[in-house]
């Protein structure tokens, strides 16, 4: 039994100094100090067709040669701007590799920003590019802006380490649209292949002595029929945008009452709504199918809103407001632009499968003319703390 005892511990033996042959260990690790970290990423068209991609490096506190690459920026958030020109994003990325003696590092991509020229001229070949590179995050968010984007990687922000930051944060708030890149190809790839980005433009500064310090903000959305822009509609027209896609989350509206004067504004703190398409006698039409729950934050009229009374006559006119911001979106971007934004093809699409199959190559004609019908429920809940 000795013997036997002896002879299964050195099998056992054996098999674990095999087993560790088979380890892969560490033999492909990154140092972060042989890397160069993308925290965002800028598009811009150039001369003869090319692409101008520009780059905001970050470069950990630490790191090797830290202080000296810090020299070379304007400011002191350890981050570099460059950029390089191709054919190609992935042309341009090559060129750019040779700027920089780190590894391209693409994992930390946050936010990318596509120049309103580029825009208008297709941005499908671009977005190519951002989905299929394998190291790059689906959930980065896109803009497009009235500036360079050249231009805009090079502010810096008072507050934050730099302009990625802060776009991550304004996104976060919820305001506007919040577009990453995995959703942006799902619009594209959609029943009307319509999309929309936000619109971003440089907030004027408060120094003119200092004109990089400040930062990049969003005042609207941009409409894209297919991949090309088509069109700008402000944050106020967007928040209607955001009704109808069911994406509003946070919002103040104010409503004046009538014989009174003075004004109330309430907070919107849930909101959901739906649509319900329906196809009858060779007629589209759509109903929104929303409801809210409000806080009064504001009353500067002589109305006690603290009679039950008072607060059910203010619902009605919160969800007349809400439906006038819907219908300035429907204006503007349906039958203006005639960019189908607001998903109205894909709730044919899953309610009618057989109907779109033998119309979806006439959607464009049929889209402007779809009829939008309201069902809007507002709730007021409270009326802050004093009465």
């Amino acid at each position: 039994m000795k013997h036997r005892s002896i002879s299964e511990k050195g099998l056992l033996y054996f098999i674990l100094i095999c087993s560790v042959i088979l380890l892969s260990g560490c033999w492909d690790r990154n140092e972060v100090n042989d890397l160069a970290l993308i925290t965002a990423a800028g598009f811009d068209k150039f001369a003869d067709d090319k692409i101008e991609l520009t780059v905001l490096v970050y470069i950990p506190k630490g790191g090797s040669n830290a202080q000296a690459m810090e020299s070379s920026n304007t400011g002191a958030s350890q981050t570099l701007v460059r950029s390089a020109v191709g054919k190609t994003v992935a042309d341009a990325m090559a060129k750019l590799q040779e700027k920089l003696p780190r590894k391209i590092f693409w994992g930390h991509t946050d936010v990318f920003l596509l120049h309103e020229e580029l825009a208008k001229k297709g941005i499908a070949e671009h977005v190519d590019f951002i989905m299929r590179h394998p190291t790059l995050r689906e959930r980065g968010q896109i803009f497009v802006s009235s500036q360079k984007a050249k231009k805009l990687l090079r502010l810096m922000p008072p507050l934050e380490r730099d302009l990625s930051e802060v776009l991550k944060e304004l996104s976060q708030h919820k305001l506007g649209l919040n577009i990453t890149t995995k959703k942006l190809a799902q619009m594209l790839l959609g029943d009307s292949g319509d999309c929309a980005l936000p619109w971003i433009t440089i907030l004027p500064p408060e120094s003119k002595d200092k004109p990089l310090q400040t930062i990049a903000y969003s005042t609207g959305t941009a409409i894209f029929k297919k991949d090309k822009m088509v069109g700008i509609i402000d944050d106020s027209v967007t928040r209607g945008v955001l009704w109808l896609r069911n994406e509003i989350l946070l919002g103040v509206i104010t409503i004046k009452p009538p014989k009174t004067n003075g004004y109330i504004s309430v907070n919107v703190l849930q909101a959901q709504s739906k649509l319900v398409p329906k196809i009858q006698n060779g007629i589209w039409t759509i109903t929104l199918k929303s409801e809210s729950a409000s806080d009064i934050v504001q009353n500067t009229t002589n109305l006690d809103v603290s009679d039950p009374v008072v607060v059910k006559s203010l619902e009605p006119l919160l969800a007349k407001e809400v439906e006038k911001r819907i219908k300035q979106a429907r204006t503007q971007v349906q039958e203006e632009m005639k960019a189908d934004i607001f998903g109205f093809a894909e709730a044919f699409h899953r309610k009618y499968p057989d109907v779109w199959n033998k119309k979806k190559n006439s959607w464009n004609e049929i889209y402007p003319n779809v009829e939008l019908k309201f069902d809007t429920k507002s709730h007021i809940r409270r009326q802050g703390l004093t009465s």
